[in-house]
């Protein structure tokens, strides 16, 4: 009886590893087709990329092309630049020459009217004998000179008791003896001097104590 059954035990045994390797064997197969086919999807991604990288690398004639129409264009740009800076040049030269030929057409017709009252002037004092209307006329037309110069910015330069400046200034005669509180100062002004809008267009004739 004993020996019947370690018979058994041995058969069950045996049937059990039967099993055991019989339950492995499809976890392996499976394994096995899954390391099998791992390494041929990586390649198929490769092959897809390098495929789209070559469908998108531009040829060496197409660069060409692009440089050549991008030359042309800036060329393009560069030659309307010079066209728009030459003209931009003679439009600043013939208004420059308007300028000097034509400058003094508004201080003239602002001085016409004083012409007028002049040679009406003119016509009175052969006329007429009355000397204060003609002095009182005189004057009229003296200060409306005066107003039209200055509104075209024409301003009297003082010099009488002002400190000597060669800004303003031309000495014509030095007086000596002359108290120390007025040395260097100007004590006569021989001819008036003018700046138009701050710029000095005649310099003060002055003489000066020392």
């Amino acid at each position: 009886m004993e020996t019947e059954n370690k018979e058994e035990k041995i058969v069950l045994e045996e049937e059990s590893t039967e099993s055991m390797n019989t339950d492995s064997t499809p976890s392996d197969s499976v394994s096995d087709e899954l390391d099998g086919n791992e390494p041929s999807l990586y390649e198929n991604e490769n092959e897809d990329e390098s495929d789209h990288s070559e469908d998108e690398a531009p040829t060496l004639d197409e660069l060409i092309n692009q440089y050549q129409l991008e030359k042309e264009e800036y060329q393009n740009k560069y030659l309307r630049t010079l066209a728009e800076f030459d003209n931009y040049r003679k439009r600043v030269l013939r208004e420059k020459s308007d300028l000097i030929l034509n400058g003094g057409e508004r201080v003239i017709t602002e001085i016409l009217p004083v012409l007028d009252d002049i040679e009406r002037a003119e016509e009175t004092m052969r006329s007429s004998n009355n000397e204060d209307s003609l002095n009182e006329g005189v004057l009229l037309i003296f200060e409306k000179l005066k107003s039209t110069l200055s509104r075209q910015g024409l301003t009297k330069i003082e010099s009488v008791g002002e400190t000597f400046n060669t800004d303003y200034h031309e000495a014509v005669a030095m007086v000596p003896g002359q108290p120390d509180d007025l040395r260097g100062k100007v004590i006569d002004c021989i001819q008036d001097g003018y700046k138009l809008n701050d710029k000095v267009i005649r310099h003060c004739k002055v003489a000066v104590a020392e």
